[in-house]
This record gives structure tokens, C-alpha cells and sequence, in this order.
């Protein structure tokens, strides 16, 4: 068997982190967010019409 160990408290962790590096993590979620989005539709049998970006008219 297995050496028994005593749990241990739990202890709070402070980080910091800059504005800039905050923005990206949130760019890449959101972009994680919308691929998985897409993944789930594809796996229900659904396929999702492509994004386009239309030009704005003159």
C-alpha cells in the first residue's frame, strides 16, 4: 500500500497580470469559445455557413 499524507490547507495564490496580456487571454477564449461552438455543430450533423465579411457598400 500506499504511503499515507496529512491534506495539506488550502492556500490563496496572488498573481499579477499586465492589462495587455489580460486583453489577449480574453482574444484567445473567445476565439477557443467560437471554435468550439463550431466543432459542436459540426459533431450534431450540422454544418455551419462560413463567415464572411462583406465590403461595405460605396
Amino acid at each position: 500500500m500506499g504511503t499515507v499524507h496529512t491534506a495539506l490547507p488550502a492556500q490563496t495564490l496572488y498573481v499579477t497580470i499586465r492589462r495587455d496580456e489580460l486583453r489577449q487571454l480574453k482574444d484567445e477564449r473567445d476565439q477557443l469559445k467560437q471554435e468550439l461552438a463550431q466543432l459542436l455543430l459540426l459533431v450534431q450533423g450540422q454544418h455551419p455557413l462560413p463567415v464572411t465579411q462583406r465590403a461595405p457598400h460605396a
